[in-house]
C-alpha cells in the first residue's frame, strides 16, 4: 500500500489542501488599493512594496547638488541611439533644453551645449515623473508622451557617458551617470506609483514578511509530512561495525 503512516499523511494532506485554498484566495481580487480598485492579494503585496521602494528612492536633491560641478561646462557630442526611432524626439528634447546645433542622422544625434543646463532639464523632467506629473513634461515638449521623453533622455545620455570618458572628462561622465541612474531611471520606473515611507507602514510590512516566512514553512511542512506518510522519511544511517 502506498500510505505507510496514516497520521503524518493526513497532516500533510490537510496542510497542503489549506495551503492551496489560501493560495487560491490570494489570486482573487479581494483586496482594494487607495483608489478603491480591486486587486488580488499578490497585486496588493506588489503595490505595497513598490510604494515603499519608491518612498526610499528619491535622490533628486543629491543629483541637483552634483549638477553644480558641471554648470557652464560646454560639451559637443555625437552619440548613437540604440533606438533610432527616438532620434527626432531626442533632438527636440535637446533643443527645448537649451542645446545648440542638435541634429539627427542615421540613428546618431549630434549636439552642443552647456552640460549643466541640459542635465538640469533632464532632472526636472525626471522629478516631474517621480511626482506623477506627466502633464508638465508633455507640455514642455509639445505634447510628447512623458514616458517617451524619459526614454529619449535615457537613450541619449547613456552613450554620452562613454563619449565623455573617451575625452577623459571623467568627472562630467560621473555626473551624467548620476542623472541617468538616480533621476531618470527612478522617475520612469516609479511613474504612477504613490510613494510611501517604511516608517509609516512598519506593522504592515512586518506582517507581510512574517506571513511570507510562515507561508513558505507551511508548504515545506506539508511536503515533509506527506513524504513521511508514504515512507520517504530521512533517517540516520546505521554505522557498520567492522568484524
Amino acid at each position: 500500500m502506498l500510505i505507510h503512516e496514516k497520521a503524518p499523511f493526513a497532516r500533510g494532506s490537510l496542510l497542503l489542501l489549506s495551503f492551496l485554498a489560501l493560495f487560491a484566495v490570494l489570486l482573487m481580487p479581494v483586496m482594494r488599493d487607495e483608489s478603491g480598485n480591486h486587486l488580488t492579494g499578490l497585486q496588493y503585496a506588489d503595490n505595497v512594496f513598490n510604494e515603499l521602494s519608491k518612498g526610499s528612492s528619491y535622490f533628486i536633491p543629491g543629483v541637483r547638488e552634483s549638477l553644480k560641478s558641471v554648470e557652464g561646462k560646454e560639451v559637443q557630442l555625437t552619440v548613437k541611439l540604440k533606438k533610432a526611432d527616438l532620434a527626432p524626439l531626442a533632438v527636440m528634447v535637446l533643443q527645448k533644453s537649451g542645446a545648440a546645433d542638435a541634429t539627427a542622422a542615421d540613428g546618431k544625434v549630434s549636439f552642443r551645449g552647456d552640460l549643466g543646463t541640459l542635465l538640469a532639464s533632464a532632472t526636472d523632467d525626471a522629478n516631474a515623473l517621480y511626482h506623477n506629473n506627466a502633464a508638465a513634461v508633455a507640455q514642455k515638449y509639445e505634447g510628447a508622451p512623458a514616458l517617451k521623453v524619459a526614454a529619449a533622455w535615457w537613450y541619449l545620455l547613456s552613450p554620452s557617458i562613454k563619449e565623455l570618458q573617451k575625452e577623459r572628462r571623467i568627472s562630467e561622465a560621473q555626473v551624467v551617470d548620476q542623472v541617468v541612474r538616480r533621476a531618470i531611471e527612478p522617475g520612469n520606473n516609479f511613474y504612477s506609483v504613490l510613494p510611501a515611507k517604511v516608517s509609516e507602514h512598519i506593522w504592515l510590512m512586518s506582517g507581510m514578511l512574517i506571513f511570507y516566512v510562515l507561508y513558505t514553512l507551511w508548504y515545506g511542512f506539508a511536503i515533509f509530512e506527506l513524504f513521511e506518510g508514504v515512507g520517504l522519511a530521512m533517517t540516520k544511517s546505521k554505522v557498520k561495525s567492522e568484524g
